[in-house]
């Protein structure tokens, strides 16, 4: 890991500065081989599995590694034999079928598109995920600016090393994450770091405190009219471009109807 990159962080970031002295030097060492099918099929297999359990699932269906054409050749009974369930039977055919049709590409390929290319058509993909797809950018190909902020460890990290009563938002970590560019994946490997020198009880103490960025919820819509905001020209009008409105301009001109007296119940005989 470059000393430029590190210096880069600490001088942004007094805190993430102090983390990065108690850890010391980045070991983070990506795989640089990666197989889009390969690796999207083991992280449907791996999804509530143990890394062993899993491989030898897969490995039930072929000799090795299967292919997208064995995975699509095998019965739905034989997936199911193998330990796979029936929504991970759907996610591995999804990713077959999608696989052939270049919807994920080839290794050549995904090294040319940029992170939200590949996280655009591989979470297009049943059962594949963002953080799935950021994963695969930090620990294969090695992207230097991925900060997967709905990572548990990352944000559980980020409130140690901060000093926070609660986790950070994921909106909110995103926001503070944008002084870290364009280095992101070293600062989140350093907070994944954050949580085991926190259990070792060797966690420095935050060098100041921090101010998050204050960002608003989005609150859910009502279909309400805003306060202030007119009503549409044609229902002002009473106009007539659709039918919903041709009746409520019906309503407002047609005779008015007649008011209907009450009347007593009929007492009983």
């Amino acid at each position: 890991m470059s000393q430029h990159i590190l210096e880069h962080l600490a001088r942004a970031d007094p805190v993430l500065g102090g983390l990065i002295r108690a850890v010391g030097p980045c070991r983070l060492a990506p795989e640089g081989d990666c197989h889009p099918f390969q690796t999207l099929a083991r992280a449907i297999a791996h999804q509530q599995l143990n890394g062993t359990a899993a491989n030898t699932i897969l490995g039930r269906l072929a000799g090795s590694f299967p292919t997208p054409e064995q995975v699509l050749r095998a019965p739905a009974e034989s997936l199911r034999a193998a330990g796979f369930s029936f929504a991970k039977v759907a996610a591995l055919r999804d990713l077959a079928e999608k696989t052939l049709a270049a919807v994920v590409p080839d290794a050549a390929t995904l090294l040319q598109l940029t992170d939200e290319e590949i996280i655009t058509r591989l979470t297009e993909v049943r059962g594949i995920g963002r953080w799935t797809v950021e994963m695969l950018l930090v620990f294969q190909l090695g992207r230097p600016d991925v900060l997967p902020v709905d990572d548990f460890g990352v944000r559980s990290g980020f409130q140690a090393a901060y000093g926070l009563s609660r986790m950070p938002r994921p909106q909110v970590l995103a926001a503070w994450g944008e002084r870290w560019k364009p280095y992101r994946t070293t600062a989140a490997w350093y907070l994944w770091r954050a949580l085991e020198l926190k259990r070792a009880g060797t966690l420095p103490v935050p060098a100041e405190r921090i101010r998050l960025p204050r960002i608003r919820r989005r609150r859910r819509s009502t279909g309400r009219r805003p306060p202030g905001k007119a009503r549409p020209r044609a229902l002002r009008a009473g106009g007539t471009s659709s039918a919903p409105l041709r009746r409520a301009g019906a309503r407002k001109h047609s005779r008015p109807r007649r008011t209907r007296r009450s009347r007593a119940p009929a007492s009983k005989k």
